[in-house]
């Protein structure tokens, strides 16, 4: 082969290698606000909200807008009506914005009140419990309210501690979101089994983990030959089954988890 065939091939590989990085980088911004979206709709709440909502978001009862606690709204579609159409009876006017000035307000909400912050877009709680128990194959893992597998951590209460944007990043970036204490880990015992598992709990001594048939295992360090700690996690990116939408609508579902809240 010629090194000129040599260079085009390698080109060439390098070029999908460039092309699949930017459209994957390409899906994960379709479903986040950019920073001038955020900016803009900090402004818009100052101006416009603030009055009523408290520059926090926390001035009504029961609503937390700064931390996503809201009374009816999920979705961002849900947001956007109860912008645009008002509730009369809570005594909450419609507001007429522009739809680039409400996709503004939008994502200074799901910023958290950060105007340097990130802001996802969240989709429809339905659509994405479909997905989670279809498409996705989340709940092939993942345990919630009492069903499923408990491989991967339980997502029962996920909504109440998780906020949308690093919800999102477990989503499209399963490793850099991965906690320290549900990472796999592989052991082999001085007699040669082997074992495999998410970390539940370790010490000096010891370590306890579920392993791959759901089996609690607790294990004296001294007792084994080998002991790894994984660095990647075994969820692939929602990225490589769903597209950015699905993904905005899983988030939405995830984020109607608040266990007994």
């Amino acid at each position: 082969m010629s090194h000129l065939r040599v260079r085009l091939l390698t080109l060439a590989a390098c070029a999908v290698v460039a092309l699949a990085a930017t459209r994957a980088s390409a899906q994960v911004a379709d479903h986040q606000y950019t920073s001038a979206d955020i900016e803009a709709g900090s402004r818009l709440y100052a101006n416009q909200c603030a009055l009523c909502h408290g520059p926090n978001g926390d001035g009504i009862n029961g609503i937390d807008l700064r931390r996503g606690v809201f009374r009816r709204s999920v979705s961002d579609d849900d947001l956007a009506r109860v912008i645009s159409t008002g509730i009369a009876a809570a005594g909450m006017p419609s507001f007429r914005f522009q739809p680039v000035e409400l996709t503004a307000v939008l994502a200074f909400i799901r910023a958290g009140f950060d105007p340097s912050g990130t802001a996802v877009k969240v989709g429809t709680p339905g659509r994405g419990q479909a997905l989670f128990a279809g498409k996705g194959a989340c709940a092939s893992c993942h345990r919630v309210n009492g069903a499923g597998p408990r491989t991967a951590p339980d997502l029962s209460d996920i909504g109440a501690i998780r906020t949308p944007s690093t919800l999102q990043r477990s989503l499209v970036n399963p490793t850099s979101a991965m906690l320290p204490i549900n990472k796999p880990v592989r052991a082999v015992t001085k007699s040669g089994t082997t074992i495999r598992g998410r970390r539940l709990n370790e010490d000096t001594y010891t370590v306890q983990l579920i392993d791959d048939q759901e089996r609690l295992v607790s294990l004296i360090k001294a007792d084994l030959r080998e002991y790894e700690v994984g660095k990647t996690s075994p969820m692939p990116p929602a990225t490589a089954v769903l597209s950015s939408g699905e993904i905005a609508d899983v988030l939405a579902y995830l984020l109607t988890l608040k266990g007994g809240l």
